[in-house]
Parts: structure tokens; C-alpha cells; sequence
């Protein structure tokens, strides 16, 4: 018996480690990879929308036009991924977890070939309209592939197979800064294809995926297909009775039923779910806003203004991609030791630091001949920072500060809010340093600061606790005597339901 016992501690199985793979470097490795894709090749794209412009009226593009072109390039893609998050609800309902992510392909092929051929046809009107698609593509994926994930592990292996989704976007940012060194694809001819090679995992994902099995949680509690189920299960686990876990579906099925569905509109209107409210609009605005994006959008800028040889940037660029990709493995280890709120504390308080350092030393970089090399410590410094804490961290506590009922409708909010910062940063900063030069990232340093006074503040440690004991310090905050919203949560059903 004992054996038995040990055997239904859920294991990493062949099925199971294969469906994360290809589910991740299907749809959260092309996040990452768009994100960076348009960073290196920006000069040949910039000219390439000049000489089109040109051969169009016979005129030039003015340098204001040229930046508004520029940015609408870079910030089509979070735009789109704004688009993206608010069709996950419906999406994941209607065709399933993996249904969403194989008709999610559609946004990622269609503009690969289009960006593919922009150069050809002599558009640059196909390429923002294709980061719109790709940005929609990255909305839903960032959404559905942490639950597709989270829906397929056992118990014992969410929290770790929940970090593999950021950390192949980390693995996509390294990719697409590979590519685009300038002897690969980062010139005049390589360009369209350094966008284009978006579609192959996307593609790959079509041809694989179809082969692994949908959420057994979904195929019994919205298909209500027992016999589909028991299959997926008996796969993804490797072993043959798999009645006791089939009961924990049901089990939770029937209590997200007593809970009730909350939606977006009412999660705002309830008094005991306030805090934890405030607290995600903060944290995934605070992930955003603190300037992650415009380091990666801008980092080849902030290299050359910090007088770094034009053909020695891509390597610096890739050196700080590799340093991410090594902090969130790092983090995917140290966030069950040290905690979250330690992680988030000293991962904002690092990206200040170097903000406020990173300021300082492009304003005196003319003056003193060190100084390029101090910003560039810190913009490696605040990637590190970001990778321990504002990056991977404000996702994990959507699921672990809010109950099952109230969570759907938190991570769109979450979501929206990530996507619609991303986008306000991509539009605005390339003006922002027209303006302000090397003071820009005062405001970043601003915002660094009120999130981390915010974080030490509010957010209380969530590591080793229950989601009832996370409620219940929630709890005293939104003043609310009882631990579970339940009285707000309840009142809006048949009485029958609470009895």
C-alpha cells in the first residue's frame, strides 16, 4: 500500500514534460522572440520605411514621422496583446486549452509570412499590421499556456512547470538577439526573415501538439467527458488508476460552483477582495512602468549613447539576454526558499538602484571616460533584478492572493493591465528621451520606488501558506470580518446553492 502511495506523488512523465515543451516554445518562446525582434535590425527597417515613403510621394519622412512610424511598430505588438488577453475567456472555453493555443498559431503563421514578404512588396504598412497580429498571438499565449500548464501538472510540480513559460520567453528575447547580430540577419537582406522565422515554432507547435492531451480539467468539468478524461489522465501520469484524482476534479468542480462565478465588473465592486485588487493593478503596472521594456526596446540606443562601438553592441545585448535567461532559472529555485515578497522587494529596489545609478552616469558620460562602462553594469544589474522578482513573480501571486472563484476575472484584469502599460511605455519613451535625454529613467526610478514602499507596505509573505491564510491577512486589511467574501460572493444566488 505504502508503495502505492509514494507511486501517486505525481512524477514528471515523458507525455507530461513534452506537452510543457512544446506548449512553451509553441507560444511563449515567440513572446519573448517579438519582443526582441525588432530591436537589432531597427536602423535597416527605419530606412527601408524611408525609402518606401520616398518612392511613394517623391518626399522624405520628417524625423517626427519617422519616430511615430517607429514607435507604432514597436508598440502595435502590446496593443495587440491587450486584444489578445480579453479573448482568452471566451477562447479557452469554447475550443479548450489546447484548441486556444492551435487556433492561437493562426496569429503567429499569417504575419510571419507577411512580414516575411514586407520587403518585396514594398510595405511597411504589412509589418505594423503583423505586430499587431503577433502582438495578439503573445496576449493569448501568456495567458493560456500558464493555464493549459498549471491544468496538466500534479499537485507537486505547479509551482515549478509554472515558471517554464517565462522562462522561454527569456529563452525567445535570446533567440531573436542571437539572430540579430549583423553578420546573421540583422542586414539590409536578412531583416525580413529575422521577423518571418517567428512562424516556424508556431508551425512546429501545429504539427505536435494535436499528439498531447487537453486538460483533463476541462475535458470533465466543461465537456463533462469522463471516458476522455480518464485517457488524458492515464497518459499525462503514467499509470493506469486514476479514479482518486478524477474525484479531485469533481470535488473542485462543485466547489466553484457553491463559490459562485465572479466577474470582472463585480470583482471591482467587492469590499473583502479590495487590496488584493489594488495590490495586482499595482505590481503588473509596476512590472511595466518600472522601464523593463524600454531597456529591451531601447537597449542598443542606451549602449551607443553610452559609447559602445556600433558592431560591439548585438554582443552586449546578447550577454545581458543570457544573464536573464540564467536569473529566472535561478529564480525558479530560490522563490519557494526566499519567498515572494523578499524576492519582489529586492528585485524593485535593485532596478532602482540602478535606474537612479544608470541616470547618473549617462548624464556625466562626456565628462568622465569610465562611465559607458557603468551604464552598462547597470542595465545588466536591473536585468538581473527584474528576473528575481517583477518579472516572474506578480503572475504567481494573481493565483495564490485571490480564491478559485474570483481568479479568472483577476487574471484578465492583471492582464490587461500588463499588456496596456507595455504598450503606454513602447509609444511614449522613444519621446521621452528625445526630451528628457539621460533623465528619462528618473521616472522609472520613481516608480520603482512607490512600488517597492507599495510592496513593503501591503503585500504580505504568500510562501508556505494556505490560500485561506492569505485570505484571511487580506482579510484584516479590506476590513472585512469574515475570511471568505463569501457573504458578498453568495448573496447574488438561489438560496438553495449555500445551505
Amino acid at each position: 500500500m505504502e508503495k502505492d502511495d509514494r507511486e501517486k506523488e505525481g512524477k514528471l512523465t515523458l507525455v507530461l514534460a513534452l506537452a510543457t515543451l512544446i506548449a512553451a516554445f509553441g507560444s511563449s518562446f515567440q513572446y519573448g522572440y517579438n519582443v526582441a525582434a525588432v530591436n537589432s535590425p531597427s536602423e535597416f527597417m527605419q530606412q527601408f520605411y524611408n525609402d518606401t515613403f520616398k518612392e511613394r510621394t517623391q518626399d522624405t519622412l520628417d524625423s517626427f514621422s519617422l519616430t511615430l512610424m517607429w514607435s507604432m511598430t514597436v508598440s502595435m505588438f502590446p496593443f495587440g496583446g491587450f486584444i489578445g488577453s480579453l479573448l482568452v475567456g471566451p477562447l479557452v472555453n469554447k475550443m479548450g486549452r489546447k484548441g486556444a493555443l492551435l487556433f492561437n498559431n493562426v496569429f503567429s503563421v499569417v504575419p510571419a509570412i507577411l512580414m516575411g514578404c514586407s520587403k518585396m512588396a514594398r510595405s511597411y504598412e504589412l509589418i505594423i499590421a503583423s505586430r499587431l497580429m503577433v502582438g495578439i498571438c503573445a496576449g493569448l499565449s501568456s495567458n493560456v499556456v500558464p493555464m493549459y500548464l498549471g491544468e496538466l501538472a500534479p499537485k507537486n510540480l505547479r509551482g515549478a512547470l509554472g515558471v517554464v513559460p517565462q522562462l522561454f520567453i527569456t529563452v525567445g528575447i535570446l533567440v531573436a538577439q542571437l539572430f540579430g547580430f549583423r553578420n546573421v540577419l540583422a542586414n539590409e537582406e536578412g531583416w525580413p526573415i529575422l521577423l518571418g522565422l517567428t512562424g516556424v515554432p508556431a508551425a512546429l507547435q501545429v504539427l505536435l501538439l494535436p499528439f498531447f492531451p487537453e486538460s483533463p480539467r476541462y475535458l470533465l468539468i466543461q465537456k463533462q467527458d469522463e471516458s476522455a478524461t480518464k485517457k488524458a489522465l492515464q497518459r499525462l501520469r503514467g499509470w493506469q488508476d486514476v479514479t482518486l484524482e478524477m474525484e479531485e476534479i469533481r470535488r473542485e468542480d462543485e466547489a466553484e460552483k457553491a463559490a459562485g462565478f465572479i466577474s470582472v465588473w463585480k470583482l471591482f465592486k467587492m469590499q473583502s477582495l479590495r487590496w488584493q485588487l489594488i495590490s495586482i493593478i499595482v505590481l503588473m503596472a509596476g512590472q511595466q512602468l518600472s522601464g523593463v521594456n524600454a531597456i529591451y526596446y531601447y537597449a542598443d540606443k542606451i549602449y551607443l549613447s553610452a559609447g559602445v562601438k556600433t558592431n560591439d553592441i548585438q554582443y552586449v545585448t546578447a550577454g545581458t539576454g543570457a544573464v536573464n535567461v540564467f536569473m529566472t532559472i535561478v529564480t525558479i529555485f530560490v522563490v519557494e526558499l526566499w519567498g515572494r515578497r523578499l524576492l519582489l522587494l529586492l528585485g524593485f529596489s535593485t532596478c532602482l538602484t540602478a535606474c537612479v545609478v544608470l541616470t547618473a552616469a549617462l548624464a556625466l558620460q562626456d565628462t568622465i571616460s569610465w562611465m559607458p562602462y557603468v551604464s552598462i553594469v547597470c542595465v545588466i544589474v536591473y536585468v538581473i533584478g527584474h528576473a528575481l522578482g517583477p518579472s516572474p513573480i506578480p503572475a504567481l501571486l494573481i493565483t495564490e492572493i485571490f480564491l478559485q472563484s474570483s481568479r479568472p476575472a483577476a487574471f484578465m484584469i492583471g492582464g490587461s493591465v500588463h499588456w496596456l502599460s507595455n504598450f503606454t511605455v513602447g509609444l511614449i519613451f522613444p519621446f521621452i528621451q528625445v526630451g528628457l535625454g539621460a533623465y528619462s529613467f528618473i521616472i522609472f526610478a520613481i516608480i520603482c520606488l512607490l512600488t517597492t514602499i507599495y510592496i513593503f507596505l501591503v503585500i504580505p509573505e504568500t510562501k508556505g501558506r494556505s490560500f485561506i491564510e492569505i485570505n484571511q491577512i487580506f482579510a484584516k486589511k479590506n476590513k472585512v470580518s469574515d475570511v471568505y467574501p463569501e457573504k458578498e460572493e453568495l448573496k447574488d444566488l438561489p438560496p438553495d446553492v449555500s445551505l
